[in-house]
Order: structure tokens, then sequence, then C-alpha cells
């Protein structure tokens, strides 16, 4: 399967923002051992690209890694070598979209109104990442499908284990989970079976 494929069988983009990447591979193996099969490490991090790189290499072909906070062309670039499956921005930039379009990778810009989500449709994004969803409301997403049902939405800030199914029942096609995945605490002590559960209690909420 694509990386596309993979997000739209699976729907949860676990997204790692962290400002150390040590422990990255424990972190892929707990989310993975829980049922993710979509992640996301972030340009936030200097380390990511060298980690994007680790990490595609040691995950199977139900796993697809991507980049988040890419906002350049030259990083499009630099994560397509590293070997990201996909690309997520925050911001609707032509210049991203068109560098993924021509490296072939998966590109999920970010927007927020309908008229910047068209735009980033119409620009050829795969899929528009609503962002910052956590201010909207969970009926945004059906609210702007109504008349624009063409688009696949993935919601991203403020999703949590307890409205991810409404917001897939709503038409999201995939959702980007942070922080209420990605639990520092666990992560800070080490606890990878937390870590799991935590990715697995997520998985069973999916409709």
């Amino acid at each position: 399967m694509t990386a596309l494929d993979i997000i739209a069988k699976n729907k949860i983009v676990a997204i790692v923002r962290l400002d150390d990447l040590s422990t990255a591979k424990s972190i892929t193996d707990a989310l993975t051992a829980g049922g993710i099969r979509a992640i996301e490490f972030t340009l936030t991090n200097e380390a990511a690209v060298p980690t994007i790189a680790e990490i595609a290499q040691l995950v199977d072909d139900s796993v697809a890694i991507g980049a988040g906070s890419v906002i350049n062309a030259e990083q499009v670039r630099a994560v397509a070598e590293a070997g990201a499956q996909f690309v997520v921005s925050p911001v609707c930039k032509r210049e991203v979209i068109d560098a993924c379009r021509a490296l072939d990778l998966p590109t999920m810009p970010g927007a927020l109104t309908p008229s910047e989500i068209q735009q980033a449709w119409e620009w050829g994004a795969d899929v528009v990442k609503v962002f910052p969803a956590n201010h909207l409301g969970r009926r945004y997403i059906k609210d702007v499908l109504a008349p624009l049902p063409h688009l696949r939405l993935m919601p991203t800030g403020g999703v949590n284990v307890d409205n991810l199914r409404e917001l897939l029942e709503y038409g999201a096609f995939a959702l980007g989970v942070g922080s209420a995945l990605i639990n520092n605490a666990a992560i800070a002590d080490h606890d990878w079976k937390r870590l799991e559960a935590e990715a697995r209690r997520y998985v069973h909420q999916l409709p």
C-alpha cells in the first residue's frame, strides 16, 4: 500500500513533536505495537531528518513514516531523501505542494477556512490538514464537507480519544493526533507499555 492508502485505512497519524528524539525507535515500536500505522516526525526538532532516515529503514511496509512542520521546498527535498513517505505542513504554500508532487510524495498542507481548504486542494493537496481544529467545534468538518464533498480533510489540534470517532463520523478522512496520544510522562519514564496501551485505546475507538 502507498502511504496514502495506509492513512486512509488506519485513520490516525501520530504526531511526534518532541525536544528530544533519542528514543524515537522506542516510541515508534510502542505506537506500532498499539496499532498506529502512520507516524509523523516534525521538523521543529533539528534531529527530525536523520530520525526519519533511521526509522524509515526499521519499519515494515505496513507503516508510513512522514515529516511534519514542513514549510519550504528545500525541506521537502531533504525529508524525501531521508525516506519520508508523506509530508504535512501547518500552512498552505504552493512551493511545498509543487515540490511534493514533483517527488510523488503525498502532501497535506494546513488550512482553516473553506476558501483556504479549497485553494490547497486545487493546488494539488492529497489531503488538507484542517488546523488548528481545536477551536472549530466537531461539526466544522461536516459543515465544510456539505458543499465541498470532494475534499479529504484531516483535522489536527485538539483531537483526542473522546472525539475521534465523532470526527470520523462527520466525514474526516483521517486525524492528526499529537500530545493527547504522545504521552510526555510515559516517554520521560521510558514507559513504553503505557504508550502502547494509549495507542491501543485510540485504535479501539475507531469506527
